[in-house]
């Protein structure tokens, strides 16, 4: 018996509202998240991941406005959540770790108050004993000394307050945890050492994550499967070993020549030719048609659709797939 998604994704569309523009951030996508399972979101800046991430735990704020789709959790449709029910499924099913540790945390209150607030919304009978018991507890879990739970954001380190967030984000035992470039600007030491991490608390808790990043590389190493995204739209869903071994869309293959791989000989990088065409102007048809080098003649009339690719047990929207 197959398991239900625990986050499925059906025909999303976001749009951003102009005076007298309509940008559609996102167009269309399909994805499921399955219980336990790192799914990764990649692609260059402004494919619209984050814009995803908003979307699923229903922060998308004016002048973005989600037109379409459906999304639910456990098969609850979140776009119709009551703002009770939207209450309850923030941080106590679905939390979020931002890019921006140290824009996350407040300056001016100690990181032992913030986690404590963060407990106390969601379980106000909590005595105070619980949620620093707790707070403590959430500090060994990510390697903190609870000695420290006393101090203010900027006597830590930019690693450290990221696994602070880490921590809040565990505070409720949430079954999906949306990781958005969780280790922007930290040195790939640190970026190593967060990642194990979050690796060692998922297989102990069996929280599933959306993680987002740019790092084709880092996603490979951490997640189970990889949606590649281009100009809002998703362009190829596989096993992330897939993605690295046999990509199947010509973006995808692009993407993974623009990063240094994991082992063996050092190569060239290639930069992908061109920019990412603006959400106002799309191209018609394939939308990355205009900087493939693989394009042919119907490429630029006609958007491909995502279809299965038996090779690697995912899907791909690439004409040259039929």
């Amino acid at each position: 018996m197959l398991t239900q998604p625990l986050v499925e994704v059906r025909n999303l569309t976001v749009d951003y509202v102009g005076a007298n523009t309509v940008s559609r951030a996102v167009n269309g996508i399909d994805f499921d998240i399955r219980p336990g399972e790192a799914f990764g979101l990649a692609g260059e800046s402004g494919c619209g991941k984050s814009t995803v991430a908003f979307a699923l735990a229903r922060l998308t704020r004016l002048p973005g406005l989600v037109s379409g789709g459906a999304v639910r959790f456990m098969g609850e449709d979140v776009l119709s959540f009551s703002a009770e029910r939207l209450r309850r499924y923030r941080w106590s099913e679905v939390s979020f770790v931002f890019q921006s540790a140290m824009n996350a945390l407040n300056p001016v209150i100690k990181v032992s108050e913030q986690i404590e607030d963060a407990i106390l919304a969601h379980r106000p009978r909590a005595s105070r004993a619980e949620t620093l018991a707790r707070a403590a507890e959430l500090f060994e879990l990510v390697g903190i000394s609870p000695r420290r739970l006393d101090d203010y954001p900027h006597q830590f380190s930019g690693g450290m307050r990221q696994r602070i967030c880490i921590a809040m984000a565990l505070a409720l035992e949430p079954k999906l945890i949306i990781m958005d470039e969780p280790t922007t600007a930290l040195d790939v030491v640190v970026q190593r050492d967060i990642i194990e991490q979050i690796c060692e608390l998922k297989a102990r808790f069996g929280f599933s994550v959306l993680f987002i990043t740019h790092d084709l590389g880092l996603m490979i190493e951490f997640c189970d499967r990889i949606g590649v995204m281009y100009a809002g739209e998703l362009v190829e869903v596989a096993p992330a070993s897939a993605i690295l071994t046999a990509p199947q869309h010509p973006y995808t293959r692009a993407l993974g020549r623009s990063f240094p791989p994991l082992s063996g000989p050092r190569v060239r990088l290639e930069g992908i030719a061109g920019s990412p065409p603006s959400l106002s102007a799309l191209p018609e048809g394939c939308r990355f048609s205009p900087r493939c080098g693989e394009a042919i003649p119907i490429c630029v009339r006609l958007a491909p659709e995502l279809r299965p690719t038996p090779a690697t047990g995912g899907e791909a929207a690439c004409h040259l797939l039929q």
